[in-house]
C-alpha cells in the first residue's frame, strides 16, 4: 500500500503528491470537473480543500476522496 504523506492543490485542477517511499508527482483531475459529485468542484475553493484523510486518503468531503494507491500507480 504507498502512505501518502503530502498533498497540495495547483492551478488546473492539480495535486502535487508526495509518499513516503520518496516518490513523488502531479496528478491532473481537470477531466472529473463537472461530473457527478466532482460537480463540487466548479467552485475552486472547493478543490483547493484538499486534505489527507484519517485512512491516507486524499478527501475534499464526506462526498469525494481518492484511493492514494489508486493515485500512486
Amino acid at each position: 500500500m504507498a502512505k501518502l504523506i503530502s498533498v497540495a492543490p495547483f492551478s488546473g485542477y492539480k495535486l502535487q503528491l508526495k509518499f513516503a517511499d520518496g516518490v513523488e508527482g502531479e496528478v491532473d483531475l481537470s477531466h472529473l470537473v463537472g461530473k457527478g459529485v466532482f460537480s463540487a468542484w466548479a467552485d475552486v475553493a472547493a478543490f483547493d480543500a484538499v486534505a489527507l484523510g484519517d485512512h491516507g486518503e486524499v478527501r475534499w468531503n464526506d462526498d469525494i476522496d481518492l484511493c492514494a494507491d489508486a493515485l500512486y500507480l
